[in-house]
């Protein structure tokens, strides 16, 4: 365990204490509402996991209100969630992004001249759910439903440095060890072998003069889909519509507030699903690392002015597979160290994956730099000033009429 700051503050977790964190939240509640945010799939509600998220959900009492923003395949689909949800005992909300309710709303805004339909996924679901989340709200936390290691204490170390006064941060990004402690196999291959190495080689390229970069180092965890934030903030990001949500939302908060406004906590052991390698590139962990790069490259070039060129990708994908060549080299020092099965060949194999995809993407970028994001919420608003009310309002439609 370290005790280091980084460029954003870092808050680490000596001795926090749980129960005094919550009691702490269910006074400030009174003033600054809080809200979860989950997004998810149908087929997640049949997850050993999602009983034990429930159970420490409805011991958050810190917390005005569930957000479930769902992802499913007809009105089947939703009766069963809606069913799974009823042992909440907070009040919750489920916005089905996906129904025909919904997409009446995002169909009516298309006819206001700002259109997202073309968008599916984590990321638009998440941007329809902060929308109903933000109408009561002080602040919102999120994080995913296929957590393993869950306790009450996850959303009350996103939330509260968000919510304290004394603090007055305006996003909590949560970071963790990717550790299955049973198998004991260590995870986060995208963010050690991909993200990290290519954030170093790129610093090193444009010689340590990228703001944005340096930033972005600061983060121990960037691919972390947990994160805290105000409604304020919320309201005034563009979200990522692919895989590159996570990247793409800390570059989103870093040209939209002042870096002492925004922290990282320590979130301890983690432990969720694993996205296997598939042959199809446009499936799996292949398009997850190509969308991570392109949103760097496009935020290299939004906020430094970079030139992006073949030259310029073939120098960084040798300066990348030194760097990740040297991380393979200390991780497996950190594993033998702790007992953890390891495969340097298995690791080196994954770098020349990455590498090429990192070359393929780069040509992407280059033949067609567009924009992936969603509209802020202050421009949907203000194209349709009671949008979010109409979310709200379908979604409780859906709640009242399926089921």
């Amino acid at each position: 365990m370290d005790f280091m700051q980084e460029r954003i503050t870092t808050i680490h977790d000596f001795r926090i204490e749980e129960r005094s964190l919550c009691l702490a939240l269910e006074d400030i509640a009174m003033e600054r509402p809080m809200t979860l945010l989950i997004p998810m799939l149908f087929e997640e509600i049949f997850g050993d996991h999602i009983e034990n998220i429930l159970k420490h959900i409805n011991e958050s009492n810190f917390l005005s209100k569930v957000v479930i923003a769902l992802a499913a395949d007809d009105e089947q689909q939703y009766i069963q969630v809606k069913q799974f949800f009823s042992k909440l005992e907070i009040p919750y909300i489920i916005v089905w992004c996906n129904g025909p309710s919904v997409q009446q709303v995002i169909e009516e805004l298309k006819e206001k001249d700002l259109d997202i339909t073309m968008f599916s996924g984590k990321g638009k679901d998440t941007w329809i759910a902060l929308g109903v989340a933000t109408l009561d709200s002080y602040a919102i936390a999120m994080h995913d439903a296929d957590i393993v290691s869950y306790s009450r204490l996850l959303p009350a170390k996103l939330l509260y440095s968000v919510v304290e006064p004394d603090l007055d941060f305006f996003y909590n990004k949560g970071y963790y060890a990717r550790i299955d402690m049973e198998h004991l196999v260590m995870y986060g291959r995208v963010n050690r072998l991909l993200l990290n190495p290519l954030l170093n080689s790129l610093m090193k390229k444009t010689h340590y003069n990228s703001d944005f970069l340096r930033y972005m180092c600061a983060f121990k965890y960037p691919l972390s889909g947990e994160f805290g934030i105000t409604s304020d903030l919320a309201l005034n990001i563009r979200m990522p519509g692919d895989w590159g949500l996570e990247v793409g939302l800390l570059a989103e908060v870093f040209k939209n507030t002042a870096l002492k406004r925004i922290c990282q906590i320590d979130l301890g052991f983690y432990e969720h699903k694993h996205r296997p390698i598939r042959s199809d590139d446009e499936e799996g962990i292949q398009k997850m690392a190509k969308d991570i790069i392109k949103t760097i490259l496009k935020n290299l070039v939004e906020v430094d002015g970079l030139d992006i060129d073949e030259a310029f990708m073939q120098s960084v994908n040798v300066l990348f597979k030194r760097a990740a060549q040297d991380r393979v080299r200390q991780y497996h020092a950190d594993a033998l160290f702790n007992g953890l099965n390891y495969s340097r060949h298995g690791e080196e194999c994954m770098i020349e994956a990455f590498s090429k995809y990192m070359l393929s993407a780069g040509r992407e970028y280059i033949q067609n730099p567009t924009d992936v994001h969603l509209p802020d919420w202050k421009r949907a608003i203000s194209a349709m000033p009671d949008i979010r009310e109409k979310l709200k309002d379908a979604a409780l439609n859906d709640f009242n009429n399926y089921g």
